[in-house]
């Protein structure tokens, strides 16, 4: 450096002016701010209060068919049923309904109108929709994370495989991507659903147990066996076909009451059944449907619904990645990581990876709205979320049908649709803030 002139010192970089709130990335943009914020109430609002809605009702006795083990979502009294918000008047019939609830009342005092009103059984519409928008909201985090995973790990390896293995990876992207969209998410959901049920009714297993047991019955009968038992499973039974007794000595040893299952057979030959009524009452004995408790059913629906709407929603997820990993594979960075000798596993997780995180959270977060919309519609056209267990879609759905030209319950509809349209919208804005806070090419204004 030349030695400089005595009577100019030497230049002192300018502090830089601490960033300012305009000037800061994460918030910069105000309609992503407004997003966060009401997402948060909408959090705690719905998911933090999920432990209270779906519990047991608390002091609900036996009066009026209520039970202690009834959820807290699911309780109401159907006199209650239809009244509106507590702050809009209610019609004749309404207030003849209130007095009669009051006249019944223990201590003569009118009950207390629900926040938001009520719905045709009398439940609380403000619990049932905070319950619904926490499973919404639940089930389109999951399925966004589903998404998030899935194409991550397909695109980035059609990216890093580059070559063959990329067309023809992004190739079958193209041909699920010229499919429509809601028709793969209702036939994998119905599909789904359909498996669980048969699993549950176990009707193939009866099937398979039938088909072998009339080859057993067939083979015992010699060489006419076939004929023999075609003939006798269409023709009524009588108590002394030997068929009917070879059948009763193969029961013994599968059924758990032996005893009753013939009597019952036997009823059954009294009435006049056909051979094949017998087999098919006698498949029943032997393989009787699965025991399941409603909730393990709620809870399969909901798992089977996010995850058809989680394996179809990772497509612009994987083209994204593709693009970013192409771009980013051949910089100087990973041509030293590939220098020192690292797996290409290792480059990819610890190089690369790193530098995806902020297109994977942009798109996650775009993703979300995307799923609970999918998961609302499917729920409204009866698919998704069934009842009793609320979403904004059934909720929607149910409040639908109370519009009509002699009484519009209207709080039934709005409210559910008025926090989906919301919640969706404050997601868009989240999701467009990150994108502008992640975005490296951003001019400073």
């Amino acid at each position: 450096m030349p030695p400089l002139p005595p009577d100019q010192s030497e230049a002192v970089p300018a502090m830089t002016a601490p960033t300012g709130v305009g000037e800061n990335p994460f918030t910069r943009s105000l309609p992503g701010l407004i997003g966060i914020l009401f997402l948060a109430v909408m959090v705690l609002a719905c998911v933090v209060s999920l432990p209270w809605t779906l519990g047991a009702a608390s002091g609900s006795g036996t009066d009026e068919g209520r039970n202690a083990s009834v959820p807290r979502y699911n309780e109401g009294d159907p006199r209650a049923g239809r009244l509106p918000p507590f702050w809009w008047p209610a019609d004749e019939e309404q207030a003849a309904r209130l007095e009669a609830l009051t006249a019944n009342s223990p201590d003569g005092k009118t009950p207390p109108r629900p926040i938001l009103g009520t719905d045709v059984l009398g439940r609380s519409l403000l619990i049932r929709t905070l319950t619904g928008g926490g499973i919404s909201l639940g089930i389109g985090i999951a399925a966004a994370f589903i998404s998030v995973i899935i194409g991550t790990l397909y695109g980035g390896l059609a990216g890093y495989l580059g070559g063959k293995t990329d067309a023809v990876l992004m190739r079958i992207v193209d041909v699920l991507y010229g499919l429509p969209y809601i028709l793969l998410v209702v036939l994998l959901a119905v599909a789904s659903d359909a498996i669980i049920e048969k699993q549950i009714t176990r009707e193939g297993a009866r099937s398979r147990w039938i088909n072998q047991t009339v080859e057993q019955l067939a083979d015992s009968r010699g060489a006419a066996g076939a004929e023999t038992v075609g003939q006798w499973l269409i023709s009524p039974v009588e108590l002394e076909s030997p068929v009917l007794k070879a059948l009763l000595a193969t029961l013994r040893s599968e059924v758990p009451d032996p005893h009753g299952t013939r009597d019952d057979l036997e009823r059954l030959v009294e009435e006049g059944a056909t051979g094949q009524e017998v087999l098919n009452a006698a498949a029943l004995a032997v393989k009787p449907p699965r025991e399941m408790q409603d909730s393990t059913r709620l809870l399969l629906d909901v798992a089977t619904l996010l995850l058809a709407i989680g394996g179809v929603s990772w497509l612009t997820m994987a083209r994204v990645i593709r693009g970013q990993v192409l771009s980013l594979k051949n910089q100087q960075f990973v041509e030293a990581a590939r220098a020192t000798g690292a797996s290409s596993a290792r480059v990819f997780v610890r190089h690369l990876l790193p530098n995806l995180l902020g297109p994977i959270i942009v798109y996650a977060t775009l993703t979300v709205p995307q799923a609970i919309l999918q998961e609302s519609f499917l729920s409204f056209l009866g698919i998704g979320v069934k009842p009793p267990l609320p979403s904004w879609g059934n909720l929607a759905a149910e409040g639908l049908g109370e519009l009509n030209t002699y009484r519009s319950n209207w709080w039934l509809l709005l409210f559910p649709c008025l926090l989906l349209g919301l919640t969706l919208l404050a997601l868009n804005f989240v999701g467009e803030g990150l994108r502008e806070a992640f975005d490296p090419k951003r001019a400073r204004r």
